[in-house]
C-alpha cells in the first residue's frame, strides 16, 4: 500500500470524492510505526476509513486546511510525537534552531500550542464539523495544567481548542470507535462514553459517580487544590479500577472517561503488522528528508506502558504503567523485515520501548486488582511482590541475533537497573553485556541524594552502585572494554544547592565527568510539574523546595560539571551559597580549585611531594576492564 494522500491531486487519483476524515498532524509524514500519527491513520485505514493526510499546514491562514475540501466524517488534529512547545524550546526557555520532526530539520514548520491553532484554523474553515484531538499535546493537557512557558495554569486544552472530544493515551480503540459512530450517523455531541476519551458538558449533565478533583478556578487560586487534583488524575489512570473524573471549568464540565482498555497481544501484533511504508514521504526529499527517522528506522518496538512510573515522566499519564507486549513472533517478523531494506547494514539499532526490558506486569497481583494506587513498584525500594523475570525478553534477542543478515542486536532504549538485579537469574545481564552494547550503555540513575531520588520517585543510588560493580565484573569476564553513562538531573523539584554539591562529590568518588547534564524541565501531565509550580508534594502536601531563578538553576547545573573550566566561576559560587568553600582548594577531596593558588593556605610536608604536589586525577572519567590479551 502506498503512502496515504498529502494532496488533492494523489486523493482524486485513488478515485476519492472526499476523504472520510482528514489527518492534521505538526510533524512531517513519517509513515513508520514509531510515529502515532502513522499508527492511528494505518488503524483507521485498517477499519475501511479513507484517510487524508494535512501534514504541518500553514497555520497563517484557512488554505491549508481546505486542501481536500470538506470530509465526510470530521478531522483528527493532533501536534506530532511530542509537545509543540517542548519541541520549539529548551529548559531554558530558549528558541531550538533543530526540529527533528521537520524536513530537513528546519524549525519553524509547526505553531506554537498546536494543538489550540490548528483546531480553531478548522472551526474558522468547517464551522460545527466534529474535531477529535489526541497525541501527546492533547493527552498529557486535558485537565487544568501549568504551563511553563505562559508560568500559569491554563484550561484543559479541550476548551481552548474548540474540539470535540479528546482521545488520551494509546488511542487505537477510542478512535476507531469514534469513527464508525460518526460512519453510523451519530452525532459527536452524543459520542460521550468512550474510554479513553474526554469530552465537555453544561454542569446540570455531569455524570453520577465521578471522582471530582478541584475546579478550574479553585486550582488558579490555591496552589494545593492544584497539588490535590494532580494526584485524584495520577490515580484514576488505571484501566482497571480507574474511575471517570471530573473538572469544572466555569460553566461546562470536563468529563474524563476511565482509561482505554490496553490491546491485547494479538491486537497489538495486528497494529504493527499494517503496511507502513516506513520512511517520510517522498515530497521531503529535496530538503533532505525528516532527522528523526534515523534513530528509529531499524528499530523495534516491543511493548507499551511503564511501571517504573519515574514522576517527571509523562509516560504513566499517557501510555499507563500496565505493560502490553507483542508476541515474540510478530518481534521477529519485523526483524526479518528490517533486513530486507536495500540501506539495512546488519544492525538492529534497538528492541525495546518505554523501558526495555519488562515484557509483564510487575505482579500477578494486577490482573486481578489493577496497579496499587498511590505506590510504585520499584521506588524508592522493590516491592516484595516484585515479579523480575528477563527470559522471555532474552528469548526474543536471541532469536534476532540469530537471523540471518543480522551482526548485532542493540539494547538502546531505557533498561530498569533495578529491576534488572532483582532477577535471580543472571543470564539477560550477561548476555546483554556480551552482545548488546555498542561500547557503553546508558542507565538513569539521575541523582545520588536519596531525599531528591524520593521526590523523582527513582531508587536509591545503592541500587546503581550494585549494579556498576556487577557490570564492570562481567564487562572483565567477557573481556569487553565498556562503559557506563549515566543520565543525571539537575534542579528537580527538591535538589537544594547542598544536594547538588554532594552529587557533585559523588561524581568525583565515582571518577564519572558527564558530557550532558539535563535540567528539570517542567513539562505538561507530571508529578515533578506539580511539585514545580505548587512546591508541595501531591502525595503528602509537604513544602518542596524548588529552584526556579535561572541563576539557582546554572548554579546546580554547573556543580555536575565542576571540572569544566568554563563553569568554575559559578561552581565556586555555588560552593560559596551551599557554605562548602572548604571544596575549593588543592586537597584531594576539593573540587575545584581556587581562582588565586597565593590566597590559599597549604599544608607542605614531605609527603606532599612538594610545593604544588597534588594526587593526579585519572586521565579518563569511563571506567571499565581493558581487553583481555
Amino acid at each position: 500500500m502506498p503512502f496515504l494522500p498529502v494532496t488533492k491531486e494523489e486523493m482524486l487519483a485513488l478515485g476519492w470524492e472526499q476523504p472520510d476524515f482528514v489527518y492534521v498532524n505538526g510533524d512531517a509524514y513519517v509513515d513508520h510505526p514509531a510515529f502515532g500519527a502513522a499508527i492511528i491513520t494505518r488503524v483507521l485505514e485498517a477499519a475501511g476509513f479513507k484517510i487524508a493526510v494535512l501534514a504541518q499546514p500553514d497555520w497563517r491562514s484557512c488554505k491549508d486546511f481546505k486542501r481536500f475540501g470538506r470530509p465526510k466524517y470530521g478531522f483528527f488534529v493532533s501536534a506530532g510525537n511530542i509537545d509543540s512547545m517542548v519541541a520549539h524550546y529548551t529548559a531554558a526557555k530558549k528558541k531550538r534552531s533543530e526540529d527533528a520532526y521537520s524536513p530537513g530539520g528546519i524549525a519553524g514548520k509547526r505553531p506554537d500550542r498546536a494543538v489550540i491553532v490548528y483546531c480553531n484554523r478548522i472551526r474558522e474553515s468547517y464551522g460545527d464539523i466534529p474535531i477529535i484531538t489526541g497525541g501527546l499535546e492533547a493527552s498529557l493537557r486535558r485537565f487544568a495544567h501549568y504551563d511553563y512557558w505562559d508560568d500559569s495554569v491554563r484550561r484543559s486544552i479541550l476548551f481552548d481548542s474548540g474540539a470535540d472530544i479528546i482521545s488520551y493515551g494509546m488511542g487505537e480503540r477510542s478512535i476507531v470507535e469514534i469513527a464508525k459512530r460518526l460512519a453510523a450517523g451519530e452525532e459527536i455531541s452524543r459520542i460521550t462514553d468512550v474510554r479513553g476519551t474526554c469530552y465537555s458538558c453544561d454542569v446540570r449533565q455531569t455524570p453520577y459517580g465521578a471522582k471530582e478533583c478541584p475546579s478550574y478556578d479553585n486550582v488558579c487560586a490555591s496552589k494545593k487544590e492544584y497539588a490535590v487534583s494532580c494526584r485524584i488524575q495520577q490515580d484514576e489512570q488505571d484501566f482497571f479500577r480507574g474511575k471517570t473524573v471530573i473538572q469544572k471549568h466555569g460553566s461546562k464540565m470536563l468529563v474524563q472517561n476511565p482509561p482505554a482498555l490496553p490491546l491485547e497481544q494479538d491486537e497489538l501484533d495486528a497494529v504493527y503488522a499494517l503496511p507502513y511504508m516506513r520512511t517520510w514521504h517522498p515530497c521531503y526529499k529535496e530538503q533532505g528528508g525528516v532527522p528523526a527517522i534515523e534513530e528509529v528506522r531499524f528499530s523495534v518496538t516491543h511493548n507499551r506502558g511503564c511501571f517504573g512510573a519515574c514522576n517527571f515522566c509523562s509516560l504513566a499519564f499517557h501510555q499507563g504503567r500496565y505493560i502490553t507486549t507483542r508476541s515474540k513472533e510478530s518481534v521477529i517478523s519485523e526483524a526479518k523485515l528490517l533486513t530486507t531494506f536495500d540501506d539495512f547494514k546488519g544492525y538492529i539499532h534497538d528492541i525495546g520501548g518505554p523501558t526495555a526490558n519488562f515484557r509483564h506486569p510487575s505482579c500477578k497481583g494486577q490482573e486481578e486488582r489493577g496497579l496499587c494506587k498511590g505506590k510504585k513498584c520499584l521506588a524508592p525500594y522493590p516491592c516484595s511482590n516484585l515479579d523480575a523475570d528477563q527470559s522471555e525478553y532474552l528469548d526474543i534477542l536471541r532469536e534476532v541475533r540469530a537471523l540471518p543478515k543480522i551482526k548485532k542486536v542493540f539494547v538502546r532504549s531505557g533498561i530498569r537497573f533495578d529491576y534488572l538485579m532483582r532477577d535471580k537469574d543472571d543470564s539477560f545481564f550477561k548476555e546483554l553485556v556480551a552482545h548488546h552494547i555498542s561500547g557503553q550503555l546508558k542507565v538513569a540513575p539521575e541523582h545520588c541524594s536519596a531525599a531528591v531520588l524520593d521526590k523523582m520517585g527513582k531508587p536509591h543510588i545503592e541500587a546503581f552502585l550494585a549494579f556498576k560493580k556487577k557490570y564492570y565484573k562481567l564487562c572483565e569476564s567477557a573481556g569487553k572494554e565498556q562503559y557506563l553513562v549515566p543520565y543525571l538531573m539537575s534542579s528537580h523539584p527538591g535538589s537544594t544547592l547542598r544536594d547538588a554539591v554532594e552529587l557533585a562529590l559523588f561524581l568525583k568518588k565515582e571518577k564519572l565527568r558527564p558530557e550532558q547534564v539535563q535540567d528539570f524541565y517542567p513539562t505538561p501531565g507530571t508529578v515533578s510539574t506539580c511539585m514545580f509550580y505548587t512546591e508541595l508534594d501531591p502525595y503528602t502536601l509537604e513544602k518542596v523546595y524548588v529552584a526556579k531563578t535561572p541563576q539557582d538553576k546554572a548554579m546546580q547545573r554547573a556543580l555536575l560539571q565542576y571540572f569544566r573550566p568554563e563553569k568554575r566561576d559559578l561552581a565556586e559560587q555555588a560552593l560559596r551559597k551551599a557554605g562548602r568553600a572548604d571544596l575549593i582548594g588543592f586537597d584531594e577531596k576539593c573540587l575545584i580549585r581556587p581562582k588565586n593558588p597565593c590566597s590559599v593556605q597549604r599544608n607542605y610536608s614531605n609527603k606532599s611531594g612538594g610545593k604544588y604536589a597534588r594526587k593526579q586525577q585519572p586521565k579518563s572519567y569511563k571506567q571499565g576492564s581493558k581487553k583481555k590479551k
